[in-house]
């Protein structure tokens, strides 16, 4: 006998955490999450959730710190409620990129919040596309790592699907995963050698892969100022690139990102709902969004009845 499960949510989801209660066919919890005027965050949970399993849809995006808090004060305030298990569903898991120390005296904020969302009183950590998977490791909690490879591959097979696509990671980094992709979709490979000249400045150095006459799409877990991402794609344009897509999993899209998009020789841009799009990016014909409402709907009922959350991602094992 399982118990009930509720789903709710802080202020950075909203919409995805509806579309997934839509899709389980049950209503979204009642919270009141509220700002006083010094700048506390209040949370208020307005109906019982004792002996309940509870999971809470918050991605730690921009601002992140005032989501972060958001999303450990209503775990606490649903461990205090006497809520039977806590599940923080992460779509996007913030400071995901200080993962190590890069450099002397710097921290690793990556295993920091997961101290904080363990220590709020988390349960289980359920979160797509980490930056790095070793992120996994640093929680002594049970973390599933979902992929939205497959939302992205569907889209892409009915999209280009009479075209000669060529995958391209816009550095060395993304190789593997632009690799899963080419092998997935029976395509060839491409990668640009990038050196970082600072921290997001990226420097293009040169193209390694054919991509001449062919439907170049460039690869990536995130785009957040889209540096790396159009001078990526002025590479392929002068290596003779027909057409210039770009996908990522989470569309950060801080600074001058969408003015760099707009203006850049891609011609479209495809990203998910981890992240809600900004008010600046909805107007711009470029951007393409996905929803991964169904593949964590089907996460969270699958945790919730015990069943296997990897078989979803079956197709990773052919690879």
């Amino acid at each position: 006998m399982h118990n009930e499960i509720k789903i709710f949510s802080g202020n950075s989801n909203l919409p995805l955490a509806q579309q997934i209660c839509s899709n389980m066919g049950i209503t979204l919890g009642k919270a009141n999450v509220r700002t006083f005027s010094d700048g506390e965050i209040m949370v208020e949970i307005c109906e019982n959730v004792r002996g309940r399993d509870i999971h809470v849809v918050q991605s730690t995006c921009t601002p992140t710190n005032n989501h972060l808090m958001e999303l450990l004060i209503m775990i606490d305030a649903l461990k205090r409620a006497s809520a039977a298990t806590i599940t923080a569903v992460i779509p996007y898991y913030g400071y995901a990129r200080q993962d190590r120390k890069a450099a002397p005296r710097t921290p690793i904020t990556s295993k920091l919040v997961a101290d904080l969302i363990t220590t709020a009183g988390a349960d289980r950590v359920v979160t797509v596309d980490l930056h790095a998977g070793q992120i996994q490791g640093f929680f002594n909690i049970p973390v599933d790592n979902l992929f939205a490879a497959p939302v992205i591959i569907e889209y892409v097979t009915s999209r280009f699907k009479d075209k000669d696509i060529v995958m391209v990671s816009p550095d060395a980094g993304g190789t593997e995963r632009a690799r899963a992709f080419a092998k997935q979709l029976g395509c060839t490979l491409a990668m640009i050698d990038k050196r970082r000249t600072a921290p997001n400045v990226a420097e293009v150095m040169h193209l390694i892969g054919d991509v001449n006459n062919k439907t170049a799409i460039i690869l990536d877990d995130m785009i957040d100022t889209a540096g790396t991402l159009t001078q990526a794609a002025g590479a392929l344009k002068k290596h003779g690139a027909k057409e210039i897509y770009a996908c990522a999993t989470h569309g950060v899209l801080s600074g001058p990102a969408i003015d760099r998009i707009n203006d850049s020789e891609i011609q479209e841009v495809l990203i998910t709902d981890t992240i809600p799009l900004k008010e600046n990016g909805k107007n711009l014909s470029k951007i393409k969004i996905l929803t991964v409402s169904n593949l964590l709907a089907e996460a969270i009922r699958r945790i919730h009845d015990d069943e296997s959350v990897s078989s979803l991602f079956d197709y990773k094992e052919k690879l």
